[in-house]
């Protein structure tokens, strides 16, 4: 790797709304099929959030901007280009989300855009950014932010949807540098699986189901497994496989290995899942951080943990990031970081 042609992160910024729903009122919301013992055992929550008035995707996004700003010193001017990895449930349909922020952070010679790839997106910007500034001169500094609720549309009575339990609400953002020569972005890899495109997803308020008189009441608890048996049978016999081919893909693309690994940036899962990836990777739960206090914010849930862990000093000079995601529609995905300073 030339001294030239390396991205790295200079900071992060997160917010998370003031209020939040325990494991005891979510098994409430069920009705008693899922106990307080079990939400927090077996699902792995022992709180999430949800957002106040106010909380809309676009205004977090905008907080968890101002934050990534205040936390890194970066002038709004500097900003070439705003991703913006904020979900499409917001404020207004049809409104630029990276537009929003980029108006109201002064950032005026930055262009936006909206990318989306539901709870992998943050994984994805990571990648197109990193292309895009290696392949653009004229792209020096670039912001990943983005606000999440979709947790508005799960219907806790609905037998199907305790995967979808945990979804809470928030925002992150993230700013890359080229040439910054420390904390590199390494490679990244994506993997998809378009046969389940459709078996998760919100079935009312689009073009095929628009939200009318008779369907008001189901209409913002339409968040669905479509097909859950295909989604099920399909996801338990890939789904670990094209996690670790992402990993290993990743790391091969960053010319490292599994057992280079210091720490594990993942999306919060039930609790089972999250032990046996950790040890399949041979990780101790010491390097990582189990989001069960903050539950699954999407596609914020990466830099979440890498902004905790900073925190926390369990990514300190030195430590090797492995970021991993998955998103429904499918899509897995894993990014390598070197924290600290690069030495060519």
């Amino acid at each position: 790797m030339s001294h030239n042609n390396h991205v790295g992160i200079v900071g992060t910024g997160i917010y998370l709304p003031k209020t939040v729903l325990t494991a005891k009122e979510i098994a409430a919301k069920t009705k008693g099929v899922w106990t307080e013992a079990a939400v927090i055992e077996k699902l792995g929550i022992r709180q999430i959030y949800v957002p106040s008035e106010g909380d809309g995707t676009q205004e977090m996004a905008l907080k968890a901007a101002k934050d990534a700003l205040k936390n890194t010193a970066i002038d709004p001017l500097e900003l070439d280009l705003i991703i913006s990895i904020g979900e499409e449930w917001k404020e207004y349909p049809l409104t630029t989300s990276a537009l929003y922020v980029q108006g109201e952070i002064g950032a005026v010679n930055a262009w936006g855009i909206d990318v989306q790839n539901r709870c992998s997106t943050g994984v994805s910007a990571l990648k197109i950014a990193k292309d895009m500034m290696l392949a653009d001169d004229t792209l020096n500094t670039v912001m990943i932010v983005g606000g999440y609720r979709n947790g508005d549309f799960v219907d806790f009575e609905d037998k199907y949807m305790s995967m979808m339990y945990n979804l809470s609400a928030g925002a992150g953002a993230l700013i890359l540098k080229k040439n910054h020569h420390k904390n590199l972005l390494l490679g990244s890899h994506i993997i998809a699986d378009g046969t389940l495109a459709r078996t998760a997803g919100v079935t009312i308020g689009g073009t095929v189901e628009p939200i009318n008189h008779e369907n008001l009441d189901q209409a913002y608890r339409a968040l669905k497994l479509m097909e859950p048996e295909k989604m099920k049978n399909r996801l338990n016999e890939v789904s670990m496989n094209n996690w670790f081919m992402c990993i290993d893909q990743a790391l091969e693309k960053s010319s490292l290995t599994r057992d280079a690994i210091d720490y594990l940036a993942i999306l919060h899962i039930k609790r089972s899942g999250h032990k046996g990836m950790l040890e399949a990777l041979g990780l101790a739960e010491t390097q990582t951080i189990y989001l069960e206090n903050y539950g699954h914010i999407g596609q914020i849930d990466q830099i979440l943990s890498l902004h905790l862990a900073l925190q926390q000093e369990k990514v300190k000079e030195g430590s090797v990031v492995c970021m991993i995601a998955a998103g429904i529609g499918y899509v897995w995905g894993a990014s390598i970081i070197r924290w600290g300073e690069h030495h060519d």
